[in-house]
């Protein structure tokens, strides 16, 4: 695997502009952005965002919603993960700026200059091959070089410490960027100077998210680049307090941190410097996620995978106990909810409840157990779609339209599930399903034909652009064409999280 810093600046480039890298989550296929950055790209020639806005009060910085914000249930209740699909033609300037040669080589020199501290990082994001998705990749680099490693440590210390930083890409300081790349004393020397690199950057992002200071977007690759660079900077002022301390290590996967130390006054001392750290670029701990053990292989694995573990080999192919099975993952459902593992667990049981043949007699009570599931567990609901789609493929055909109809009227009362609703769209208005499935999420209005916007162009004078930016692009084919159950390529992230999680 190839850490994407450690490509030429043209690859990198080309990389980046991948609609895999511009937004990493999991759309059903029929939903692209390819076409949509192509065509910008093409619009813009090389030139910046900048060239093509009105002018003040009209400016992309003066507006609300630039960028447009998916939101992601994570409990089916009041907590969400919003994803942010930064507005094209900035991302495309960032991208271009960020990988011009000067400025990818000063990147590039600036990591490896933060990255000879205590702090082991291993989560610099990884270029795809080209045959895996982007996340596919990054999921095998943490099996491979963080919790591997983890267990590893086991032979040399005795003492694990964990923690995480709280909502880190929510709370990250813009203005921090310019120091992680050019160092804090320098940066603030030249905070009025427009050409740095470090200020451009916080200014383009701040132009996408109405000025906000506060903050950058979750879902592209380039900005997981930004979050890293950010948390560099980060450990190297770690690594300053640490200076001449011994006997411990700091492993580092995105904002997660894994102390290991022989004891807990030093864990301690090592993650109060942690969080003094943080604090200097907006982040701090979440002290709900900290924990210390004893013991490294059981705390170096994340509790949900040892409890998976146990339910991997649970037999859902006999149609008498489905429901028991059913049953069991939605405890461990409600117990681990949104965790790999009940994706995971999900995508199992999608697959071996696929092969069944004989419609089960409990057929609307499974159906029932599995929406709990995704209430509770939202972000599996790509595989328990799938689950759903062949359980209701068992009912009379007269009968489908209803039961549909109810899984729909359950889901959609889950509030910010506009990443669920896509989905569900995906089952609802498949080949032989055919439901109208109305959604206030865009996206769903999209698909269905309708003229709204993703992002606010409101900025935008230039008319080449404007067309460059038609959202009609985003969906290449149509969901009526696709088999009501989903065929396992569909799947193939949770596959992946099957193999590592």
């Amino acid at each position: 695997m190839t850490r994407i810093i450690d490509l030429d600046a043209a690859a990198a480039k080309a990389y980046l502009e991948k609609a895999d890298c511009y937004f990493r989550s999991d759309f059903p296929p029929y939903i692209s952005f390819d076409a949509v950055l192509k065509d910008v790209a093409a619009a813009m020639a090389g030139k910046p965002y900048t060239d093509f806005q009105k002018a003040k009060p009209e400016r992309a910085v003066d507006l609300v919603g630039v960028n447009y914000e998916l939101l992601s249930t994570k409990d089916g209740k009041f907590a969400w993960r919003p994803f942010e699909l930064i507005h094209p033609a900035i991302y495309m300037t960032l991208v271009q700026l960020i990988c011009e040669e000067a400025n990818w080589k000063l990147l590039q020199d600036r990591l490896s200059e933060l990255h000879t501290g205590v702090v082991e990082c291993t989560s610099f994001p990884m270029a795809s091959n080209g045959f895996e998705k982007h996340d596919a990749v990054q999921v095998r680099n943490w099996w491979l070089r963080y919790e591997q490693r983890s267990l590893e440590l086991s032979l040399d210390y005795t003492h694990l410490l964990k923690t995480d930083v709280s909502n880190c890409y929510g709370s990250l300081y813009t203005h921090s960027i310019a120091w992680a790349l050019h160092g804090y004393e320098n940066a603030k020397k030249n905070q009025a100077d427009k050409n740095l690199l470090g200020n451009k950057v916080d200014f383009h992002i701040r132009n996408s998210r109405y000025g906000q200071t506060n903050g950058i977007t979750q879902g592209s690759v380039l900005m997981d680049i930004i979050a890293e660079l950010v948390l560099a900077y980060v450990d190297h002022l770690i690594s300053k307090e640490l200076h001449g301390l011994e006997d411990f290590q700091i492993l580092r996967y995105r904002d997660d941190y894994s102390i290991f130390t022989q004891n807990d006054q030093l864990a301690a001392k090592i993650v109060r410097v942690v969080s003094d750290c943080l604090r200097k670029v907006g982040m701090q701990l979440g002290a709900a996620k900290t924990s210390v053990s004893t013991n490294i292989v059981e705390g170096a694995i994340k509790p949900e995978k040892l409890a998976g573990i146990q339910l991997a080999d649970m037999d859902i192919t006999q149609a008498k106990s489905i429901q028991k099975q059913l049953l069991r993952l939605h405890t461990f459902a409600r117990q681990y909810p949104n965790t790999g593992a009940i994706k995971r667990l999900a995508d199992s049981a999608f697959q071996k409840i696929s092969k069944v043949s004989d419609a089960p007699e409990d057929l609307p009570v499974q159906v029932a157990i599995v929406c709990d599931i995704a209430v509770v567990s939202p972000s599996a609901f790509p595989a328990l779609s799938g689950i759903l789609a062949k359980l209701i493929s068992f009912a009379p055909e007269q009968e489908r339209p209803i039961m549909w109809k109810k899984v729909t009227s359950k889901m959609q009362r889950i509030p910010h599930n506009g990443h669920l609703e896509v989905w569900l769209q995906r089952v609802t208005k498949a080949k032989g399903v055919g439901l109208t499935f109305d959604s206030s999420e865009p996206i769903c209005q999209i698909v269905n034909g309708k003229n709204v916007q993703l992002w606010n162009n409101n900025w935008i004078q230039n008319q080449s652009l404007l067309q460059a930016l038609d959202v009609s692009k985003i969906v290449v084919s149509k969901p009526e064409d696709l088999s009501p159950i989903p065929a396992v390529e569909e799947l193939a992230l949770f596959r992946e999280y099957a193999e590592f999680s």
